[in-house]
């Protein structure tokens, strides 16, 4: 008996087998040994048999009448025969599995008649139900089945046993066992309903989401494919949450994923996306081998062509989406990614399928976090990974998160720009806030969809990016390997370059608005940083997050330590300090690349910013407003004002417009790779050179301003002067009130001659910088610009800021400007007069001549060394003139000649109190006090220093009646009347006051002709204060009057 069961066991093994390879001799012996294979019945109307009952029974074939002949074949079965001969290869015909295959792989549109479909149906239900057919399994597959212990465990004669090894066929290393069960495959899933328990769990949600009938000969066998595509559609619209989604059942669910997991090594298999996409796989894969994933992957990388049909895309679009629920639906992921999943601890749980760790999403960050800590992963399975990265960078859809939270913006925004990638990239616009407010579910299914992707790790894997910014790279880039992480950072420093095109920097700030926002997405930088990160900023690992942790924290973190002192301690290591420098570099052109400065500054942007719309100009927008701003925002411009004033190559646009002049004057500094402070101050030093181009001018102009906010925005000072700051100037935050507080001391305690400076000497130093660069913009002097705008609008509109040209005018318009304006003035003077350095258009004119004739001479002589050398035949025009000027100035009032002051201390108060009584403070006194020590100075009564001062400016003011204030005033009227020509000469030899002197008595006005009779009495007191009378008798006075000193001269007369 036994060997009565064994032979058409056999025999059925041999007609299986026959399929895969076909021979006359197998023909044969089949033919001849095949009496006891179920069959189907041999007439068209065989009541339909119900798979349920079939389950139950031994088999569905038992209970149907057999034909017993020499070897029963479909061929010759008389409802098939013409479906047969127009359908399928002759040489097929003796193989009834050969002839399954043919007709059930036919396209859609091509009719087989529903009498056919029905045994075709009949005989695919007796063969994988039959126990029969379970014990050929049994027979071929014994090693196998003992391998695998799940499949030893199954009950036999329910037909499990076959869909077991159809689960493990992946496992199967027996050569005929693997043959046979590929082909049962092929039957199995050529319908649902013949896939092991698939209907009983599935049965509610089939007729539920109305996929289609359950019971045999409603459908023909291709729509059969469309119920698990119905099913798979529905799981989507479920995890997506779309409106009135049905949810599925759990053991349905699983069913689901698991036919797709077992679909995936063959697109045959998938019988609805097989005839969906039968002619696209003609057309973009037919030299592509059917097996192992590769035909999906092929139509993957084909999805978005112009050619792909849309059912087909359809079709692909579902199944990518059950990968990115189940990662085990791509066989070829699955399987180049096994060990490496194994090895890095990221595999799943087995009895749940659509668990956290089965997703793709899970996979992606398990070993992209593996790869950024340097461990190593097959490149197979980097190779794999990159294309499903690739794949959710180009298909927002995939991400049910993102279809969920982003609807609305899609349908706002974003409609109809689904391809390639577009979508996505808008959503990124709408995320960066370009084209209004975003929900922040949304704004958070970006966020993660871009740390999946990981596009930051390889350019190309952002299809949108990678096409819009081709031609940059090809250009700007080109010496650097495609796929390095480089690529980003080489086409941000080409942001806003000449080499950038709008599309590139569109899509480029984009992508790095979420990459900034995950210091993480920035592989160079994690690879370098994430032990300073960790030992400093407590960081999680690479696939782990906070919520607590807000976006962009640990990075700044990074920056806060990156500018630390030796002495602070807590730095960054130099490489990790090298790539915060590079990223702050690149990321300072745009205040959305700051997600800190975004989410405080918020408000401000809108309110003082929202016009500012060319790159740069928004941080300094708020620099400009930094007292305007919220506390929060104001820290946190305040803090990169602080960097920058360190680092100035933070601002990279500043940097690429100062170029010339960095070159010409300021290379040295530019090529440290520690930036303190220096490039800017050589920067400023250099402002009026030749080489110095508008923009530049401006840039450095503007952070001038910005610095005299908060001395910490000097970097050198703040770091000269910060114990000075908190010992003599503390709660002063300003730096201008700072350099005020520190400058007051130095001259307090100069004056006084204190042994010891309260001011240390590097601060000393560092001040005389500071005080130097402040006095070559009026604007660097809040408070004197505020006191006189109205006088600049109304006197010196057309006049440039800079070098110190508005401060120059406002001087040589003193008498008409405002009382408020001229008090401020008078300050500038009395200061610039006791340290001529600040004065700066008096240093920057005679540069030269101080170089000339003053190298030996401190800093608050200058003046006197200058105008001690004034007529001389070397001395400049324009120097001398400039001279002139502040002789001019100095005469006005002895507060403003401290030689004089300190040699008249006494003398002044003695002779002169009831002037000093009408005096009021900041004004001028209009050479009334000079005036009063001349009349004295012809009475011999002063003091011999304050003599010997008087004396100077009675010889000054003899030769230039400019010198002398009270003349000038009162006599001006009179000069234009009597004495024009020597008025209008160039060189001031005297010959004003001597046609005054002629003209005496042609003066009308009684003022002038007492100042002119007060020249004559000083001239009398002393021959050597009227150069003309001097210059005519010097021969006599030789001779005649050697032994008389100055001021006895009236004796030498008589």
């Amino acid at each position: 008996m036994a060997d009565c069961i064994r032979v058409p066991l056999l025999l059925l093994l041999m007609c299986i087998f026959s399929c895969v390879h076909p021979n006359r001799a197998d023909n044969n012996k089949l033919n001849a040994n095949v009496e006891n294979v179920p069959n189907p019945p041999g007439v068209p109307n065989v009541p339909a048999v119900n798979p349920a009952a079939a389950d139950r029974s031994l088999g569905a074939g038992a209970s149907l009448p057999r034909r017993r002949s020499t070897g029963w074949k479909l061929a010759e079965e008389a409802v098939c025969r013409d479906d047969l001969t127009r359908l399928c290869p002759k040489n097929s015909w003796n193989n009834n599995l050969s002839v399954l295959e043919c007709l059930q792989d036919k396209k859609e549109e091509t009719e087989i008649s529903t009498e056919c479909n029905h045994l075709l149906w009949n005989y695919k239900l007796n063969l994988t139900t039959d126990p029969k057919f379970e014990s050929v399994a049994v027979e071929v597959c014994k090693s196998t089945i003992a391998e695998i212990k799940e499949c030893a465990a199954e009950e036999l004669g329910k037909g499990y046993l076959v869909s077991c090894l159809v689960d493990h066929r992946g496992n199967i290393s027996d050569y005929q066992c693997n043959q046979y069960i590929h082909k049962m495959t092929s039957i199995i899933f050529s319908d649902f309903r013949l896939i092991c328990g698939f209907t009983d769990k599935c049965r509610d949600d089939i007729n539920s989401l109305s996929c289609g009938s359950i019971s045999t000969g409603e459908k023909d066998i291709h729509s059969q494919g469309e119920v698990i595509a119905c099913l798979e559609k529905g799981l989507v619209r479920e995890a997506e949450q779309q409106p009135g989604a049905h949810v599925i059942k759990d053991e349905c669910k699983k069913a689901i994923m698991r036919v797709a997991e077992l679909s995936s090594d063959d697109f045959h298999l998938d019988r609805y996306l097989y005839f969906a996409c039968r002619d696209d796989r003609e057309r973009f894969c037919e030299n592509t081998l059917a097996g192992e994933g590769r035909v999906y992957k092929c139509l993957f990388n084909h999805k978005f062509e112009e050619a792909m049909t849309e059912r087909c895309r359809e079709a692909l679009t579902t199944r990518q989406k059950l990968i990115a629920q189940d990662y085990k639906v791509s066989y070829s992921l699955a399987k180049s990614c096994k060990s490496d999943l194994r090895k890095y601890r990221c595999s799943v749980d087995t009895n749940m399928p659509r668990a956290r760790e089965a997703r793709l999403s899970y996979l992606l960050l398990c070993l992209e976090s593996a790869v950024h800590r340097g461990r190593v992963v097959s490149g197979e399975c980097q190779g794999e990974m990159m294309d499903y990265r690739r794949m959710l960078m180009e298909d927002f859809s995939l991400s049910p998160e993102i279809v969920l939270h982003c609807r609305s913006e899609i349908e706002g925004h974003c409609s109809g720009l689904h391809r390639k990638g577009r979508t996505l990239h808008c959503l990124m616009r709408v995320g960066r806030g370009d084209m209004g407010a975003i929900d922040p579910n949304c704004q958070r299914a970006l966020q993660t969809l871009i740390q999946e992707a990981d596009p930051g790790a390889d350019y190309r894997i952002d299809r949108a990016l990678n096409e819009a910014c081709e031609s940059v790279i090809q250009t700007a880039c080109k010496h650097i390997r495609s796929g390095d992480p480089m690529i980003l950072s080489c086409l941000m420093e080409h942001l806003y370059t000449e080499k950038m095109v709008e599309d590139c920097e569109r899509r480029l700030l984009e992508l790095q608005y979420f990459i900034a926002r995950d210091w993480k997405l920035d592989p160079i930088l994690y690879k370098k940083c994430q032990g300073d990160a960790s030992r400093l900023c407590h960081t999680h690992g690479w696939n782990e997050t906070s919520e607590m942790m807000p976006p962009g924290a640990i990075f700044s973190c990074l920056y806060r330590h990156a500018y630390r002192s030796v002495e602070q301690g807590r730095r960054l290591s130099r490489d990790c300090k090298v790539e915060v420098q590079r990223i702050l570099h690149q990321r300072a052109l745009d205040v959305k690349l700051d997600p800190e400065l975004q989410r405080r500054c918020m408000t401000d942007l809108g309110k003082w910013c929202s016009e500012k719309t060319e790159a740069g100009q928004e941080l300094e927008c708020l620099q400009d407003h930094l007292e305007d701003l919220v506390m929060d925002c104001r820290d946190v411009v305040g803090n990169l004002t602080e960097l920058e004033s360190e680092d100035i190559q933070i601002e990279a646009l500043l940097m690429r417009a100062c170029e010339p002049v960095i070159q010409a004057h300021c290379h040295e500094v530019a090529d440290n790779q520690i930036d303190t402070g220096d490039l800017m101050e050589c920067l400023v030093q250099n402002k009026h050179e030749k080489e110095m181009n508008e923009k530049c001018l401006v840039g450095v102009t503007h952070f001038q301003l910005v610095q005299i906010k908060d001395f910490r925005f000097s970097y050198k000072f703040k770091t000269a002067c910060k114990e000075d700051v908190l010992k003599l100037c503390p709660n002063i935050k300003k730096k201008v009130d700072v350099v005020i507080c520190l400058s007051t001391t130095v001259r307090n305690d100069t004056l006084q001659d204190v042994k010891e400076q309260r001011v240390s000497v590097k601060c000393r130093k560092q001040l005389r910088v500071e005080e130097v660069e402040m006095s070559e913009d009026i604007r660097l002097d809040p408070e004197l610009y505020d006191s006189c705008q109205p006088d600049i609008k109304r006197l010196c509109p057309n006049v440039n800021y800079g070098n110190a040209q508005v401060i120059e005018c406002l001087k040589e318009n003193k008498r008409q400007l405002t009382q408020r304006c001229h008090q401020r003035i008078f300050k500038l003077q009395e200061v610039e007069m006791v340290d001529p350095e600040l004065d700066y258009q008096l240093m920057r004119v005679c540069k030269h001549m101080i170089r000339r004739f003053c190298t030996e001479s401190e800093g608050k002589n200058m003046l006197q060394c200058l105008k001690q050398n004034k007529n001389s035949e070397l001395m400049d025009p324009k120097c001398k003139q400039m001279i002139t000027k502040r002789q001019i100035t100095q005469n006005t009032d002895y507060r403003l000649n401290p030689v004089l002051r300190k040699a008249c201390k006494a003398d002044i108060p003695k002779f002169c109190q009831s002037i000093l009584n009408k005096a009021t403070a900041d004004t001028e006194l209009e050479g009334q006090v000079i005036s009063c020590l001349k009349l004295k100075y012809a009475d011999q009564r002063l003091s011999p220093d304050c003599e010997d001062q008087i004396r100077v400016i009675l010889q000054e003011s003899a030769l230039d009646y400019r010198l002398d204030p009270q003349l000038q005033i009162h006599c001006t009227q009179e000069i234009s009347r009597l004495c024009p020509e020597e008025a209008a000469a160039q060189e001031q030899t005297g010959q004003v006051e001597e046609c005054l002197k002629v003209n005496l008595l042609k003066i009308k006005q009684e003022g002038c002709k007492k100042e002119v009779l007060n020249m004559l009495k000083e001239s009398k007191a002393d021959i050597f204060v009227d150069p003309v009378l001097h210059t005519a008798c010097a021969l006599d006075i030789k001779h005649h009057c050697a032994a008389i000193p100055p001021g006895r001269g009236v004796k030498c007369r008589a």
